[in-house]
């Protein structure tokens, strides 16, 4: 098997990535449009969304544990992919890889049209104008193409920078905003048809988006200085910063506009912050999240190419994925990636903002989930399989069993139409599997 290593080419090529760079990597990658957008979709459900945003934390921290484990179980870039070829065999880890990419491909897609959306602070005419919306989609997707291809360092540190930026106004809304929310905008507590069970599971799906990327610094491991160590620190501690910061903002910007208002705008922070400071706070908040937008989809499309990249180098993706640049960069398969991006966007250019926002993030949640399941089951494995048994970790353990049924339960509730999507751009992937095993026999 043909992974690379902590001593692989690349990581000489490039100085190694650090554990802040690692950290501003995942929770760079948490904090981007999800929580800046999220608010609208959950204005629909009202107050209870709150309970979603506290389960979905809980149960992506056992995930973040799961990957915080798997670092030092298994050595090399890659992630999901790595764990699930190294424990279950090929297929298993084609599956997952293919998943895997096809949940970046959507989370760069839902990425750049949330960024737009905080765009239209500044030019309102992006609400209407859908051409122009997504032609500057576009733009944004491919000039980070163009910054990734410098290399992992290159975009490592405009990660680090922006990561610093847009925990500022964040952190200025779940302090301050606090204490100027409306009572009455969380009454009735649950806003939807359902019973509070099935609002609480809906929204938990929805917030599950929100912290998709506690495995950031997990693909590109080899890249990273003291993997062991700094990996999985980050996974945890990325993780961590990002749950501070979204629940007690996300109550903030609920407490202060009417959910009815809330549900129709395409920059909820934005509008809360002009409740709290006028206009200056209105452009200041667009301003932040367009950054928080910028930065999270730049550490996607550091993360797009690599795990077709490992996958590619197992013989497993098409050869093509596995060729780099002088400095490592994996170029053709950020750049085939970066087309598909660019069609999802394109596919749903002519619906408005929120709908657009909402089908997209289940898509991805779906397709990273089901890898964040095989992942934990890698973990489980492991554990039981020991040769001593009375050495199994019991607490460890019992958090990776909670990681799985945690997974399994975000699974089943993004929805019938959604894991029929997903499902079918799962299945979409064999004939891929066989025509590559074909091709290598021959």
């Amino acid at each position: 098997m043909s992974v690379a290593t902590d001593e692989s080419p690349p990581s000489k090529k490039a100085s190694p990535l650090g554990l802040w760079t690692a950290t501003s990597l995942v929770t760079g990658n948490m904090i981007g449009s999800g929580i800046f957008l999220l608010p609208s979709a959950l204005a629909l459900y009202g107050g209870i969304s709150l309970y979603g945003w506290l389960f979905t934390a809980l149960g992506s921290l056992t995930l973040a544990f799961v990957f915080s484990n798997l670092v030092k179980s298994i050595k090399g870039s890659g992630g999901p992919y790595i764990y699930a070829r190294t424990e279950f065999g090929e297929l298993p880890g084609f599956l997952v890889a293919w998943g895997y990419w096809i949940s970046i491909i959507a989370t760069n897609a839902a990425i750049a049209i949330a960024l737009v959306g905080y765009l239209s602070v500044f030019f309102p005419m992006l609400k209407e104008q859908n051409w122009l919306t997504a032609s500057i989609n576009l733009f944004f997707i491919w000039f980070l193409v163009w910054v990734n291809l410098r290399g992992v360092k290159t975009a490592g540190r405009l990660q680090l920078t922006t990561t610093l930026i847009k925990i500022i106004p964040l952190f200025a809304m779940a302090t301050v905003g606090m204490f100027y929310i409306e009572p009455s905008h969380f009454e009735p507590w649950n806003l939807s048809s359902g019973s509070d069970l099935s609002a609480v599971s809906a929204t938990a799906a929805l917030t599950m988006w929100a912290f998709l990327g506690m495995e950031s610094a997990n693909i590109p491991a080899a890249e990273v200085s003291n993997p062991g160590k700094n990996v999985s620190r980050a996974a945890i501690l990325g993780t961590l910063i990002a749950a501070c910061l979204y629940i007690p903002s996300s109550i903030a910007v609920l407490g202060l506009i009417d959910p009815k208002i809330l549900a129709q705008s395409s920059a909820p922070f934005a509008d809360a912050a002009a409740i709290l400071w006028g206009d200056w706070g209105y452009y200041l908040f667009g301003a932040g999240a367009v950054i928080s937008c910028f930065g999270a989809l730049n550490g996607w499309t550091l993360c797009i190419g690599q795990i077709p990249m490992a996958a590619a180098d197992d013989g497993l993706f098409p050869k093509t994925f596995a060729q780099r640049s002088s400095n490592g960069t994996p170029t053709l398969g950020i750049i085939i990636s970066t087309v598909l991006v660019s069609f999802l966007v394109l596919m749903n250019y002519q619906e408005n903002l929120v709908r657009q926002f909402t089908f997209v993030i289940l898509l991805a949640t779906l397709a990273a989930v089901l890898p964040y399941l095989v992942c934990s089951l890698v973990q489980f494995s492991i554990f039981i399989r020991r040769k001593n048994k009375t050495a199994i970790p019991i607490v460890s353990t019992l958090i990776t069993a909670v990681a799985i049924g945690f997974s399994v339960w975000i699974i089943v509730n993004t929805g019938t139409e959604t894991i029929l999507w997903g499902c079918a751009l799962l299945l979409m992937g064999l004939p891929v599997y066989v025509w590559i095993k074909k091709s290598v026999k021959s």
